[in-house]
């Protein structure tokens, strides 16, 4: 599977008739550092290092609750333990050692972590996204795969904090800000804060502005008029879309828009 396909584009629209999507489903559409994918690292013995961080350090150091902190978000964001600064410093003394630089090294440890999405690996993925963000917290692919790992698993509130702290590091990254649009328009779904449909309303509205031909985000404006029941509005938005490439249409979002609301245009009925 190739995690930079649009998938965003066809079922985390996220209505409610679509909030039971598919567990493996990935909100990647465009990730930054293509050239990652394009041209990955030469295989290296490297990836052995992040297996061994997490043995180089006590369970009682790297557990809390039975979850280990190499799976949480940036580590827990949590005071370390000597034992946890000790290994992270051999771990990136290791890095230090098999890479040209630590940003380098940081582009090949997320690079991993996509892998590992892409198979469904999401603890695993996890702490590969957080080996990269421990060599270069200026990565945004390192914030942006544990928003996705934090989505998968439901936790949407952490997959928000994530994909903003990726955002504050790439501010123009048209597809990182529609990932988090969605994101956003999922967790309304679940819990209608006006605030935070208003807040996906604003990201959409400066993805198009950054990329005023991007068909993904015009369609995640035409969901967002729709759960403001602003129907017509929706309708525009969507025929915008259309226009742009229908391959991003939404055929079950389009039958939901029919059902509350005929086609102004007459397009589709």
């Amino acid at each position: 599977m190739n995690v930079r396909m649009n998938l965003i584009q066809w079922t985390l629209v996220a209505l409610p008739f679509l909030s039971a999507a598919q567990p493996k489903q990935l909100i990647i559409s465009a990730r930054s550092g293509d050239s990652i994918r394009r041209n990955p690292p030469a295989e290296k013995p490297v990836e052995t290092i992040a297996h061994q961080a997490p043995e180089s350090v006590s369970a009682d150091a790297t557990e809390t609750a039975g979850v280990s902190v190499n799976i949480l978000p940036l580590f827990g964001e949590r005071a370390k333990t000597a034992e946890q600064i000790d290994a992270e410093i051999h771990f990136l003394n290791d890095c230090d050692r098999n890479f040209a630089s630590r940003p380098e090294a940081s582009d090949f440890f997320a690079a991993r972590g996509w892998d590992y999405v892409s198979s469904g690996q999401l603890d695993t993925a996890a702490h590969r996204f957080n080996l990269s963000w421990l060599l270069n917290d200026h990565n945004a692919d390192a914030y942006w795969g544990l928003g996705v790992v934090c989505y998968q698993k439901n936790q949407l509130p952490n997959a928000i904090r994530m994909l903003k702290k990726g955002l504050a590091v790439a501010d123009s990254n048209v597809a990182l800000i529609t990932d988090l649009a969605t994101v956003e328009i999922k967790h309304y779904q679940e819990k209608p804060t006006p605030e935070l449909l208003a807040e996906a309303e604003g990201f959409l509205n400066h993805a198009v502005a950054l990329s005023p031909d991007n068909a993904g985000a015009i369609q995640k404006l035409s969901v967002v008029y729709f759960l403001k029941t602003d129907y017509p509005k929706a309708w525009d938005y969507f025929h915008q879309a259309r226009n742009l490439d229908l391959s991003v249409l939404d055929l079950s979002y389009l039958n939901e828009l029919l059902a509350k609301y005929p086609d102004p245009k007459r397009v589709f009925k």
